[in-house]
């Protein structure tokens, strides 16, 4: 039997202080969706891969909704915040043209992970109606930067083509060309 007054083992008392576990547990949850997509996320296999106790998944989280709904979340946040940010360097129509052409084929085409990310949190939204609210909210954001160059009508038929493209790239074996994509652009914005 210990004293009473005995310390555990450094490696026991500097596990328990674990400040960044929360962040590590989401982060490692979009990583596990990348690997192996929503149907495969487990309690488990995030823990494993966060290297957290599989106790603290059911302490910072009530249910695998709501860790999918919060990793989510930080996804749409980091992508819609990339994407707002390609607006604010434009100053003009024709630089929010180029932001456009920009933010598809050198931003949102370049990860395959985002692709995969994307099309995971597209399915989940379709088969489950309360993550749509995250799919509206990222789609919000999009369009009112899109708003700051281009009126509603416009918007609306940009924020298509940027989301048919994304999905197109992840579907088809040939990625869309950015000549095409400039045209596409010009012609949606024309008048």
């Amino acid at each position: 039997m210990k004293p009473s007054g005995a310390r555990r083992p450094a490696a026991a008392r500097s596990r328990r202080f674990d400040p960044d576990r929360r962040g590590r547990i989401i982060d490692a949850t979009l990583d596990v969706i990348a690997e192996v997509g929503v149907a495969g996320v487990s309690h488990r296999k995030v823990a494993a891969h966060a290297d957290v106790p599989l106790g603290s998944m059911t302490y910072h989280f009530d249910d695998m909704d709501q860790l999918l709904r919060v990793s989510f979340e930080k996804f749409a946040d980091t992508i819609a915040t990339r994407y707002e940010q390609w607006f604010r360097q434009a100053a003009t129509a024709d630089e929010a043209r180029a932001a456009v052409v920009g933010l598809i084929h050198a931003d949102l085409l370049d990860s395959q992970r985002e692709l995969v990310l994307t099309t995971e949190l597209y399915t989940l939204a379709a088969r489950k109606p309360e993550f749509r609210t995250l799919t509206c909210d990222w789609m919000a954001r999009s369009r009112r930067a899109l708003r700051t160059f281009f009126d509603e009508p416009t918007t609306h038929m940009l924020d298509a083509l940027i989301e048919g493209l994304f999905l197109h790239a992840a579907l088809d074996t040939i990625p869309p060309e950015r000549a095409r994509t400039a045209e596409a652009v010009r012609r949606i914005t024309a008048g």
